[in-house]
C-alpha cells in the first residue's frame, strides 16, 4: 500500500487534534462530563446491575467527529 503526501497530512492533523485533546482532558478533566449524561441516554439500574445506552451522546460524539474529519480533509487538499 502506498502512502501519498495527503495521507500524512491528515494523520498528522488528526495526531495534532488527538494531542489537544489530550491536553484539554489533562488539565480540565470535566470536559467530556456531559459525555453518557445527555437527556436520551438510557440508564436502567436495579439493586444488581447497572446498563447505561449512551445514544444520544454517541450521536453527538459522531457529529463532532465527522466535522473534525470533513475539516481535516478539506483543509489538507493541495
Amino acid at each position: 500500500m502506498e502512502v501519498t503526501a495527503s495521507t500524512s497530512k491528515i494523520l498528522i492533523a488528526l495526531g495534532l487534534i488527538l494531542a489537544l485533546l489530550g491536553l484539554l482532558l489533562l488539565f480540565y478533566p470535566r470536559a467530556l462530563l456531559w459525555l453518557g449524561q445527555l437527556p436520551g441516554d438510557l440508564r436502567l439500574e436495579s439493586k444488581s446491575y447497572r446498563v447505561y445506552f449512551p445514544i444520544v451522546s454517541s450521536i453527538a460524539f459522531s457529529i463532532l467527529l465527522s466535522i473534525m474529519l470533513w475539516a481535516a480533509k478539506r483543509f489538507m487538499q493541495p
